[in-house]
Parts: structure tokens; C-alpha cells; sequence
């Protein structure tokens, strides 16, 4: 018995006729909309802790603690935090205006949702806690 190999061209076909199938038909996220590929940001109840912190983390903590104070600027902590949220100058730094350096300092300007996120936790504050005065 004798086996026959195809060789040259007949073997080059089945891979072109695939590579001509998935540019006619490209593979894609049909089943997908715009919700599912980009959640909404949600700047509802935002918090310190749980909103402000891991932005403030991830992008001006190198430079703005209460040991590095660049600039005279604490972010690590609320009470601190809050002084350059009431006079503007953080929302002016993340929001890259002229007026100010733009932060982070050498980094890309933050992300639209966390931009409105410190705008939100600026504009609304934390939440204040209840305190009984009488017992």
C-alpha cells in the first residue's frame, strides 16, 4: 500500500481558505454591549477607604505622604487629604489645568471614573457618622 503526500500548493490551501474566512467573518464581541465591556462608574456614596484611598495608592503616594510631603501635600490620610480637596488644588492637579502642575507628575492623567470620583468625594464628602449626645 502505498501512501500518497501532498505537497506544495495542496497543502497551503486549507490555510488560506481559513485566514480568507476570518477576514470575511472576523471573530468579535457581537453578543457584548457597551455596559458589559465598560461598567458605568458609580460615584454614589463614595468614601475615603473605599473610593479615594486605592486611587490616591495606585498614582500619588510615592510623592505625597506625611513623611515625603511634596509640595506640601498629604494625601495618605482624610483630615490631610481634605485640604487640597476644599481649595481646589487637587481637582485641579488630576484634571491636568493649566493653572497647576499636572498629576500624577510624569504619569498619564487619571481615568475619567476616577477623576469623577474624587470630584464626587469633593463635592459630597464622607458621609458623617451619627453621634448620640444623649444616652
Amino acid at each position: 500500500m502505498k501512501i500518497h503526500v501532498r505537497s506544495g500548493l495542496y497543502t497551503l490551501i486549507p490555510i488560506f481558505s481559513l485566514l480568507l474566512l476570518l477576514l470575511l467573518f472576523p471573530p468579535g464581541c457581537k453578543n457584548y454591549n457597551q455596559v458589559d465591556l465598560y461598567p458605568p462608574c458609580d460615584t454614589v456614596n463614595i468614601s475615603y477607604s473605599s473610593n479615594i484611598l486605592p486611587i490616591i495608592s495606585a498614582n500619588c503616594l510615592p510623592c505625597h505622604t506625611s513623611i515625603n510631603q511634596f509640595g506640601g501635600v498629604i494625601l495618605d490620610n482624610p483630615d490631610s487629604a481634605r485640604i487640597p480637596a476644599r481649595n481646589g488644588l487637587l481637582l485641579k492637579a488630576v484634571t491636568h489645568d493649566p493653572s497647576v502642575v499636572p498629576m500624577p507628575k510624569g504619569g498619564s492623567k487619571l481615568s475619567d471614573c476616577d477623576i469623577s470620583k474624587i470630584r464626587s468625594w469633593i463635592n459630597h464628602g464622607e458621609p458623617v457618622k451619627q453621634v448620640k449626645l444623649f444616652r
